[in-house]
């Protein structure tokens, strides 16, 4: 199954919103759902899966589910582990993809992110390269149909992609795109090895001279489709080929979200858009800089 162009992002998602949430992106048609250990919602999630499947409004093989690979859990056999608490907890028997969150490792342990008394993490000493090939045997037992990356540098990917014993090639690289973080190179690399490219935080943020939705450019483009600022930003992906995944619990933005198979931007619309990059990023995680395998420097 092709990954939907259009997910559901969960992260942030408050456990007692998200189950709703869920449901009612159902209704709307969205098919693919994206989650991660790290967003400690995943049973929640479960939960709303569960009730459409039980409703008759889908059946499990017409959802695309992903989850994620945390940092703790990077030492080979912690992989399997952490596989089978995210099945667990979202009440399924398999994983459409299964990413590796960050391809750095921290120290196992209970903390999702141990800190020494520099407020730095404690890395791990594993290396990516092995935790991928215990992702391999996942899709090798059944548990994950595909698996991939997210957050990967261009050279990283490269290092997977060129592996001398690779047995199951990524089919994706989740990152952070958006018009202020165009990430042209990475992206065109990605499409030309044939993996394919998710976008997370696509709606911006809302601090630091980062909301996209209040650019005067962007909504001048909204205004000329009669589309809300966010559909201009959700059609940017798609006109990318790109799989875009805004995180909402709110119902009449999860509908709105979806709507965006109407219209179309022109090349002058893309242009402008690309105009707005200025390479800001805003997931940056600052904790984990001097991690040998921090992949922003």
């Amino acid at each position: 199954m092709a990954i939907p162009l259009i997910g559901l992002g969960t992260w942030k998602a408050c456990p007692g919103e998200v189950t709703e949430a869920v449901r009612v992106a159902i209704d709307e048609g969205y098919r693919h759902i994206d989650c991660a250990y790290l967003y400690h919602n995943e049973s929640e999630v479960g939960e709303g899966i569960q009730s459409k499947i039980k409703e008759g409004v889908v059946k499990r093989e017409d959802l695309f589910i992903v989850s994620k690979l945390w940092c703790t859990y990077h030492e080979k056999p912690l992989v399997k582990t952490a596989c089978l608490q995210s099945l667990k907890a979202l009440k399924l028997d398999y994983l459409d993809l299964y990413l590796m969150h960050w391809p750095m490792g921290f120290k196992a342990g209970e903390q999702d992110l141990p800190l020494d008394h520099n407020g730095m993490v404690i890395p791990s000493n594993t290396n990516f390269l092995d935790t991928w090939e215990a992702m391999e045997d996942l899709v090798l037992e059944g548990l994950v149909k595909s698996i991939g990356v997210s957050n990967f540098n261009e050279e990283q990917l490269k290092k997977i992609l060129y592996k001398s014993n690779l047995r199951v090639k990524p089919i994706n690289n989740q990152i952070e795109c958006h018009p202020f973080l165009a990430q042209k190179e990475l992206i065109s690399f990605c499409q030309a090895k044939n993996v394919s490219v998710t976008a997370y935080r696509p709606l911006g943020g809302s601090s630091n001279g980062s909301d996209l939705m209040a650019d005067s450019k962007i909504q001048s483009i909204a205004k000329l489709h009669d589309k809300s600022p966010a559909q201009i930003l959700i059609r940017y992906h798609i006109q990318r080929n790109v799989i875009v995944i805004p995180k909402s619990v709110n119902p009449k933005r999860i509908k709105e979200n979806i709507q965006v198979f109407d219209f179309e931007l022109t090349e002058a619309d893309m242009d402008e858009l690309f105009k707005l990059d200025r390479n800001l990023r805003l997931c940056t995680f600052p904790t984990t800089e001097k991690h040998k395998d921090y992949p922003f420097h």
